[in-house]
């Protein structure tokens, strides 16, 4: 019996697509194991405040991946 590989075909580029992003941009990477520390440093002293790591993930993220896009551009 064949089966269709084409899916998983396109599964592993995409994957090779996600890691190459880590991979190649080491300041983004760093970036955001920042903003994810950042956030379990808060969660660990205020667990009362659980969704203030929520923001800081969101938040941090998001400006992350802001700042990489309008670097890149300018490149």
């Amino acid at each position: 019996m064949h089966h269709d590989d084409g899916a998983m075909t396109k599964l592993i580029a995409s994957l090779r697509e996600l890691v190459g992003l880590f991979v190649e941009d080491g300041a983004l990477a760093l970036a955001i194991v920042a903003v994810v520390m950042t956030a379990g440093i808060v969660a660990a002293l205020a667990p009362a405040l659980s969704w203030l790591s929520g923001v800081i993930l969101l938040c941090g993220c998001l400006a992350v991946l802001i700042g990489n896009v309008a670097t890149a551009r300018r490149n």
